[in-house]
């Protein structure tokens, strides 16, 4: 062979390596998470029920991936968005009604004394929330909550809460709903709240938002338009044993799989994973202060009153084999922002 074509036949050899390689990237829709175990059970399990013949394959209209919002798609530390959405609407809701500068926990909330506002119980959040979010049309709620998005900031990383979502999540998301997935959001935030963004955010439309709501009431305006009026009465707390039941009446199918992050989610996984078939269940473990945040109590984490993951659910998890995903080493990147 001539001296001249080796160097051809070389170039040629390195840029069949290079294409490979651009090939397999562009083929792994799940970059953002490192290869172990948490990413082989999702590729298994996709696999397994959307391939025809295979044993575990489940009917399209069959489907079903549900995931909790706060601390499982989203930030969720140091507070819920949505208590603080609730809290800075204090301020506007005591404008309209002066009276309430005078009553707790709403003096405490405008005293802007944030040791205090720390120590508000869940009661006292439940208060401020059945006033912030009701007397209004469901369509001004709308509008109040899309400006707030647009101002308000994460008191860390300094962007709007909907940057605040996590990269490999959005990637999970969008790849279930690449095999024919309908991917739902059952969450214990607002489900008013929730559904202005979900669409946007995450692809998700609101009519597969399931989250705790609160009743409305059907009356008309001075011009005689119909309209809905956000009322300060629970219909369903979607938290616990709320998220099956908010599933059932709202989806009316058991998920196929189940993703979440807390106690609150527990049922939910528990429920999923009741059925026939192959299931997926997913917990994330928040053990990386460096890049998000270190909690739990779980494997000796510190302990919070936000989205706690207990080492009792951890314990369940192993026990039925349930995956936990750590923050710190099975995903690569957390945000899009991230270097």
């Amino acid at each position: 062979m001539s001296q001249q074509k080796k160097p051809a036949i070389a170039t040629l050899a390195i840029l069949w390596i290079l294409c490979g390689a651009n090939v397999t990237q562009a083929q792994d829709a799940l970059p953002s998470w490192n290869d172990g175990a948490a990413k082989q059970a999702i590729v298994a399990f996709v696999t397994s029920t959307t391939t025809e013949g295979k044993a575990d394959f489940v009917p399209p209209a069959e489907r079903i991936a549900t995931f909790d919002q706060d601390g499982t798609l989203w930030v969720e530390h140091p507070m819920y968005s949505f208590v603080m959405y609730a809290l800075d609407r204090v301020h506007t809701v005591a404008k309209e009604r002066p009276e309430l500068a005078q009553v707790e926990p709403f003096k405490t909330v405008l005293s802007g004394d944030r040791a205090a506002m720390a120590k508000l119980t869940l009661p006292d959040l439940e208060k401020i929330i059945a006033v912030t979010y009701t007397g209004m049309t469901v369509e001004d709620f709308a509008d109040e909550l899309s400006r707030w998005l647009a101002e308000a900031r994460d008191p860390r990383w300094k962007r709007p809460y909907t940057e605040l979502t996590y990269q490999p999540m959005q990637e999970l998301l969008k790849y279930l709903r690449d095999h024919g997935y309908k991917t739902y959001i059952v969450t214990g935030g607002g489900q008013d709240f929730v559904r202005v963004y979900s669409e946007r955010v995450y692809g998700i439309p609101p009519e597969q938002v399931v989250g705790t709501a609160g009743e409305t009431k059907f009356t008309y305006a001075a011009n005689g338009k119909p309209e809905l009026v956000k009322e300060p009465k629970l219909l369903l707390n979607d938290n616990g044993v709320g998220k099956p039941e908010g599933i059932q009446l709202v989806i009316g199918r058991r998920p196929r799989a189940a993703f979440g992050n807390s106690t609150g989610d527990q049922q939910m996984l528990e429920y999923a994973t009741a059925g026939e078939g192959a299931q997926l269940a997913m917990l994330v473990l928040h053990d990386d202060a460096k890049r998000e945040y270190a909690y739990g109590p779980a494997t000796g984490l510190p302990d919070t009153k936000v989205g706690a993951f207990t080492q009792a659910l951890y314990d369940e998890a192993t026990a039925k084999s349930w995956t936990v995903v750590s923050m710190k080493n099975d995903w690569r990147k957390i945000f899009t922002f991230d270097e």
